[in-house]
């Protein structure tokens, strides 16, 4: 099924929309709210009795202190507030339910109705990082980096964040020819838990391991921008660290755009 794209003047306030209307309906589910925040206190509740424990037995590898593993981890969970909300999963549902094709017709980015609809729901979860991050300076210390490492850091957060959304984005396209990109995903979400630095610091990986774990795109996402926080990556870095983050975005965006054309010579709904 070909479906001729629609040609439209550009206009910004359609996908703000998106995004409010996405950040209301998040907000109904009040019970699921609590529960992320109650989830993540657990989280850092549970990996600081982890870390004491190794680093009181000697057991935590050499090169980064108690207090900086325990900053870590804290705003590695924050962060997963906000890195673990997937826009485009709508992609295999609209799919299922056949409505991707009104989709192509309305005069709209339905990559950017996606990036729209995943904002509004990252600006629910921004905000639950207040409360939870309250509680979290009850049970640990964290440390605050200078101004120069804060920016740097915000800098390199946001390039992470676009750089999960567009492998996201071209994980659920997997769905035009498959109808569906669960398995894929999963498979993709567990080896990104491991190699992105959102468990362990990925200069806790030995020897050559570690010069290939950080050479992944999965590093991009969550590793540059806490080593960055912590201090392991020195500010005679942050330009370099940034644009290996800006090259894995580009690169992404590229087979993205090059998945979504295909995707869309290649339309298949389901029962029709």
């Amino acid at each position: 099924m070909s479906l001729a794209l629609p040609v439209y003047r550009f206009r910004l306030e359609p996908y703000l929309e998106f995004a409010k209307k996405a950040f209301a309906r998040e907000a109904t589910y009040r019970f699921e709210v609590f529960t992320n925040v109650g989830s993540l206190i657990l989280r850092i509740y549970l990996m600081r009795m982890v870390w004491l424990a190794l680093y009181a037995q000697n057991a935590a590898p050499q090169g980064i202190a108690l207090h900086q593993i325990l900053t870590y981890t804290v705003i590695a969970l924050l962060m997963s507030l906000i890195l673990e909300v997937d826009g485009t999963r709508m992609i295999r549902e609209k799919l299922r339910e056949g409505t991707i094709a009104t989709d192509f017709m309305k005069p709209i980015s339905p990559a950017l109705y996606f990036f729209s609809d995943g904002l509004g729901q990252t600006l629910l979860h921004g905000i639950l990082i207040v409360p939870s991050l309250l509680v979290a300076l009850l049970m640990v210390h964290i440390d605050v980096p200078p101004p120069a490492a804060l920016a740097a850091f915000a800098v390199s957060f946001v390039l992470g964040y676009l750089v999960n959304f567009m492998l996201n984005f071209c994980m659920n396209c997997v769905a035009f020819w498959t109808l569906e990109s669960f398995a894929v995903q999963l498979i993709v979400r567990w080896c990104s838990d491991l190699l992105s630095g959102q468990i362990i610091p990925l200069l806790f990986f030995p020897g050559i391991l570690q010069q290939i774990v950080l050479a992944l795109p999965f590093a991009a996402i969550y590793s540059t921008p806490l080593l960055i926080y912590i201090g392991k990556i020195p500010p005679g870095g942050y330009v370099e660290a940034l644009l290996v983050q800006v090259g894995w975005l580009l690169v992404f965006a590229a087979a993205g755009t090059v998945i979504w054309r295909a995707a869309q010579r290649r339309l298949v709904v389901q029962g029709g």
